[in-house]
């Protein structure tokens, strides 16, 4: 009887452990709700600048590399900014136990807007920068412009998902699976 009662003790205190967590994880969740930090949106929008820039960066240096047109260079460019953004996504959501299908979905809830101004910047300053897309791989006006094209990409992109945060969108559907 005694040992029963132990492991009665034992799921009890164990079930209550997990609804302090899930009180954690929601109590987290709403401090970012209403008015998102600066920093939790600063790094949210770096998390979602690693996928894009190694999107971004393969596709301009197979684009150049290749001798595509600058609007295949772009195109290619784009494509893999959201398939790396998404993926680093789905990673962590992943290892949090979620399905595929419903990781993937939190991924495109999660990513889709900031990935899409990230890449409408910083392919802008690509295109807008005299030269940069017709430079080859070794000159540094490429390189630099690249660098530049991220940064401001991060900048401005940084308060639209301060924004939708505040809003519970955006990488605001992902804080619960950290």
């Amino acid at each position: 009887m005694e040992h029963s009662e132990h492991r009665h003790q034992e799921s009890h205190a164990s079930h209550g452990h997990h609804e302090h967590e899930q009180q954690e994880r929601h109590e987290h969740h709403q401090q970012h709700s209403p008015g998102a930090s600066w920093r939790t949106a600063a790094q949210a929008t770096l998390h979602c600048l690693t996928g894009c820039a190694i999107g971004e960066v393969l596709g301009m240096v197979v684009g150049t590399a290749a001798g595509l047109s600058n609007a295949g260079t772009v195109v290619v460019s784009i494509a893999l900014a959201f398939v790396f953004g998404y993926a680093l996504t789905m990673r962590g959501v992943l290892r949090a136990g979620l399905p595929v299908r419903q990781a993937l979905k939190v991924a495109l809830a999660a990513d889709t807007v900031s990935i899409a101004v990230m890449e409408l910047i910083d392919n802008t300053v690509m295109v807008g920068v005299p030269g940069a897309m017709d430079a080859g791989l070794p000159q540094a006006l490429f390189w630099i412009s690249l660098a530049v094209s991220l940064v401001l990409a991060f900048a401005l992109t940084t308060p639209v998902n301060r924004w939708m945060i505040g809003r519970g969108k955006g990488h605001a559907v992902v804080h619960a699976y950290h």
